[in-house]
């Protein structure tokens, strides 16, 4: 008996003193760094295991003899490593996609058993959504880098890539030992408040601090507002959800099963909730949905945790992969709000001379109100900023952060740092900048745009110039700005000088004085075209349709009062003088007739809408355009006569409506509807005078098929639409499917007329025979109709649309029919 006694206890002793095997580390994927939430981690050969938490860490023991661990998730190759039993270690772990087997669900007999999972997540939907809260409010803390990957060697050995080789030397350091070399060129951090409030619906974030290190950042206005929370709100309860521009039908949409098949894959408790782990995918590879895994808890239906993966077949351009991993928690009202959000975007590589990118983006969540809206003045600019954003040292940032700086990215703002001084990368940065706006920035100025610095056409023959604008670096309340060219055709200048005064940031409120002395078309007269754009620099070359000497003098102020509500008053005095035979009936008794006039005008323009998105760069306010409301604008002129000048008496009224309207699987449409009347004894070039197109070039906001001034009208109805398909049904022909070509197509109606009256001013030149040589037309009781068609993302860039001239063909040398060209990057 003794024996046995000490037999059992020498054994006690011996499992008392033996060690257990501890490992922890991160499992990330390989090509892009991102970590892989709720991976299985496993000791082979035994049952022990765990999951990854929202980071990718993990931490796994036993006590029993083991030589491997291993990882698995769906859509990655299993990857095992040696393990040192009985000893505490760190072993990390960076996964390959399986392209064979990801996304792939298996469907069995029967009514799926994960529908009557996703019927009640439907039925509960109102009470889970964080959109049926009466309003929240959160501390969000935001991170986003952006590394440049494939860097191929090709790329390396360029002359100009070798002057940067001391930095790319270290990227190896950056990816780790199983990933892609990648350079870090941005990464920002900010600590932001953001607001929701439901009834009106509206949305505001206020940013306390940003940090930002990135290459060709030359401040941080713009990019301060622009890397906070308001631009990474993904909530899959909406059926149909905005990201990078595109609609993506969400898994738990109304009705996913028309998109997607689903699989019940597991139970499990996932942060204390007992949860249904379902895996889906798309049914159609090139629709735009996600392959990937949700966890959805058994208690109310909602949605715990996600992994949305947009697959490499859907029809996306340069994307390789966009990714959504989100953990979302519940609010004490039962609605639940998202805790934890990581975006990874891979752009791929375009050409063997190009480089590919990655941009991450990460937001946590805290300190949660419910319920408690603020007043709507609150809500006024859906961005703001504090005046010491910028100003803070590490110690806040260390206090700040939601989580901490790894190590890895420590390292990424110390190599952004010596990146940044390479004067090649400077200048490089710098030209970039410049096409892309039109600017290029030197110290307190702006030198541009570049479509002031070249011209020809038959009036002024040769014409160079050079323009310029301040910057915030000289002053952030008082903008100076102009132009000046020279024609060496006629021999004279032509400039613009302009000072403006920004009265207010919140709300936006400026002052603006300028003068202005041009050549100038009859069609752009009474228009406001973006002096940067490609069509306008265009329609300065060649032969000048009707062209006038301009002289203008313009006060304008600009107001905004509310939530998308925004106004401007203007009050202009300008002298037209033409270059062309023109002439016109005056009152006057001794002349009755003149060709020169000055008008002086004062106006008011009102714009609502009230989900436009705004954001100030620098000294110049920029709109992001609408998300779902339309834009209403409404202008109202009054012409009158006075001491300084001013030859006529009129009004003139214009209403508009601009709405951007997504249509889920259909694509999306871009409407435009608007109507004008002008009273008053005017001539024609004065009135309402359609802008044509006789560029090659696709325009949107032009009449395709029209001459640049072919009619002109003092009362008009237009309705202008257009849809893009999105691939509806090129995406189901084989043969076309992986070219992921896009169906367009458009309409554009003008009805319109001119009165007797102010048709009859306008004298006619002769040509040599005696005969009128009419210097406009006019709309009958037809309307002017223009059907388009077309494809667009080919090669990813080229859109070629075909143009239909459907009424008014029988006039002389119009183009019935006519094929347009566009060249843009659409994703």
């Amino acid at each position: 008996m003794r024996k046995l006694i000490i037999v059992c206890a020498l054994l006690l002793s011996f499992g008392s003193t033996a060690q257990s095997t501890v490992v922890s580390g991160k499992v990330v994927e390989a090509a892009t760094g991102t970590p892989i939430p709720f991976a299985n981690v496993i000791f082979v050969g035994t049952q022990q295991g765990t999951i990854t938490d929202f980071d990718g860490n993990y931490e796994v023991s036993t006590a029993s003899e083991v030589d491997s661990v291993e990882v698995r998730y769906v859509g990655f190759i299993r990857k095992a490593k040696p393990v040192l039993s009985g000893k505490t270690q760190i072993i990390n772990f960076q996964m390959d996609e399986d392209l064979v087997t990801l996304g792939e669900v298996v469907v069995l007999s029967g009514e799926n058993p994960a529908f009557e999972i996703l019927r009640r997540v439907n039925a509960n939907k109102e009470r889970n959504d964080k959109r049926s809260l009466d309003a929240y409010q959160y501390e969000s803390y935001t991170k986003i880098e952006v590394d440049v990957d494939n860097v191929s060697k090709t790329l390396t050995n360029r002359k100009f890539v070798a002057k940067i080789q001391n930095v790319m030397d270290s990227i190896e350091v950056i990816a780790g030992e199983d990933g892609r070399p990648v350079l870090p060129v941005f990464l920002s951090e900010a600590i932001s408040t953001y607001y929701y409030r439901k009834e009106p619906t509206l949305t505001h974030e206020q940013v306390h601090k940003t940090k930002v290190s990135g290459v060709g950042i030359t401040d941080g206005t713009t990019s301060s507002q622009i890397i906070g929370s308001t631009f990474q709100q993904y909530n899959f309860y909406r059926n149909w959800m905005t990201i990078i521009s595109k609609e993506f039908v969400s898994p738990i949409a109304d009705g996913g099963r028309l998109y997607y098949e689903y699989d019940l894959s597991d139970s499990l408790y996932v942060g204390g909730e007992y949860c249904y782990k379902i895996d889906y995918s798309p049914k159609r590879p090139q629709d735009l949905a996600f392959v990937g895994t949700m966890w959805i808890t058994k208690e109310d239906y909602a949605l715990k945790r996600i992994d949305a993966t947009v697959p490499k077949s859907a029809n996306l351009n340069f994307i390789q992969k966009l990714k959504i991993q989100q953990d979302l928690v519940r609010t004490n009202e039962g609605p639940w709000l998202p805790e934890k959000t990581r975006v990874v975007v891979d752009v791929i590589q375009m050409t063997k001379l190009t480089a590919g990118f990655i941009a991450k983006f990460y937001i946590s969540t805290k300190d949660y109100v419910i319920n408690q809206p603020l007043e709507k003045s609150h809500y006024m600019n859906p961005i703001s900023m504090d005046e010491d954003i910028t100003e803070s040292n590490e110690e806040y940032w260390a206090e700040a952060r939601h989580d901490s700086l790894t190590s890895t990215e420590v390292n990424v703002f110390k190599m952004i740092d010596t990146l940044k001084q390479i004067p090649l990368v400077k200048y490089g940065m710098g030209a970039g900048k410049f096409l892309f706006n039109g600017y290029h920035r030197m110290g307190m100025i702006d030198i541009g745009p570049y479509s002031t610095f070249y011209g020809s056409n038959d009036i002024e023959g040769t014409r160079i110039g050079m323009g310029a604008r301040s910057t915030i670096a000289f002053s952030n309340k008082w903008v100076l700005g102009g132009y000046a060219g020279y024609g060496f055709g006629d021999g004279r200048w032509k400039y613009k000088a302009s000072l403006e005064r920004i009265l207010s940031r919140e709300p936006w409120s400026t002052l603006k004085l300028e003068h202005q002395k041009e050549v100038e078309q009859v069609w752009l007269l009474n228009q406001n075209l973006d002096p940067n754009g490609l069509f306008f620099s265009l329609s300065r070359f060649g032969t000048l349709t009707q062209p006038f000497r301009m002289t203008k003098t313009r006060l304008s102020y600009n107001q905004q009062w509310g939530t998308g509500f925004n106004t401007r008053i203007d009050f202009k005095h300008q002298e037209n003088n033409p270059l062309f035979d023109f002439q016109y009936r005056t009152n006057e008794p001794t002349t009755g007739l003149a060709s020169a006039y000055s008008i002086n005008e004062a106006s008011i323009y009102a714009r609502y809408a009230k989900d436009e998105l705004f954001v100030i760069d620098d000294n110049q306010r920029q709109s992001l355009g609408t998300r779902y409301w339309p834009a209403f604008n409404f202008k109202y002129t009054a012409g009158f006569k006075g001491d300084l000048g001013g030859d006529f008496n009129y009004h003139k009224f214009q209403f508009g409506l601009d709405r951007r309207q997504k249509m889920a699987f259909l694509g999306i449409g871009k409407m435009s509807l608007s109507a004008g009347y002008i009273l008053g004894k005017i001539p024609y070039t004065l009135l309402y005078n359609p802008i044509g197109n006789e560029t090659p070039v696709y325009v949107d906001f032009s009449y395709n098929l029209m001459d640049y001034f072919e009619f002109s009208m003092d009362k008009w109805v237009e309705f202008r639409y257009r849809h893009s398909f999105e691939g509806l049904f090129l995406n189901g022909i084989p043969l076309l499917k992986k070219l992921k070509l896009r169906e367009i197509a458009s309409v554009d109606i003008l009805y319109g007329r001119m009165s007797n009256e102010k048709a009859n001013m306008t004298i006619n030149p002769l040509n040599e025979l005696g005969e009128e040589i009419p210097l406009f037309s006019r709309l009958d009781t037809r309307p002017y109709i223009e059907l388009g068609y077309g494809v667009e993302n080919i090669a990813r860039l080229l859109t070629v649309q075909a143009f239909h001239r459907i009424t008014y063909r029988d006039y002389p040398g119009v183009n019935k029919f006519g094929l347009k060209f566009l060249i843009e990057i659409n994703l």
